[in-house]
C-alpha cells in the first residue's frame, strides 16, 4: 500500500484550484457515470466514488468550509484517477479493472479519514459504510 499512498500522494499534489472548478463542472456526468461501475469484487466502490464527488461539490462550492484543501485534492485526484478508462490497470478488464481505482480511493480515504469523516458527520451520513472499513 506505500507505493499507492505515494502514488495518490504525488497526484494529488498536481491538484490546483483551477482542476478543481474543471472537475466540479464534470461531477453531475461523472456522478451518473460512477453509478454503473459494475465492479462486485469492490462492492463499495461506487458509494465511496459518491461520497467523494458529493464532498468536493460541498467544498468547492462553499457548502462545507471545513474541508483541508489537501483532502479536497486528493479527492479530486481519486475521481479523475477513477474517472479515467485507461489507468494503471484498464477498466475493460472485467476481472481487475477497478483494483485501482478501488486503491486509490481507499489510499484517499484512508489518509484524510480525520476530515472525511467529519464532513460525512456532518452530512449526517455513516462513515462505516464509506470508510475502508465497511
Amino acid at each position: 500500500m506505500p507505493e499507492i499512498s505515494e502514488f495518490v500522494n504525488r497526484g494529488a499534489a498536481q491538484i490546483t484550484p483551477a482542476i478543481v472548478q474543471t472537475v466540479l463542472r464534470k461531477l453531475p456526468l461523472w456522478k451518473a457515470e460512477f453509478t454503473q461501475i459494475n465492479a462486485p469484487k469492490y462492492p463499495h466502490l461506487v458509494r465511496q466514488l459518491e461520497f467523494l464527488a458529493d464532498a468536493v461539490e460541498d467544498a468547492a462550492d462553499g457548502a462545507y468550509n471545513e474541508l483541508p484543501y489537501v483532502a479536497l485534492a486528493g479527492a479530486v485526484f481519486a475521481l479523475a484517477y477513477s474517472h479515467n478508462k485507461m489507468d494503471l490497470i484498464p477498466d475493460s478488464n472485467q476481472e481487475f479493472g477497478r483494483a485501482d481505482d478501488s486503491s486509490v480511493v481507499r489510499a484517499v480515504l484512508i489518509k484524510h479519514e480525520k476530515a472525511l469523516s467529519r464532513y460525512a458527520a456532518s452530512r449526517g451520513t455513516d462513515w462505516m459504510r464509506i470508510s475502508s472499513k465497511p
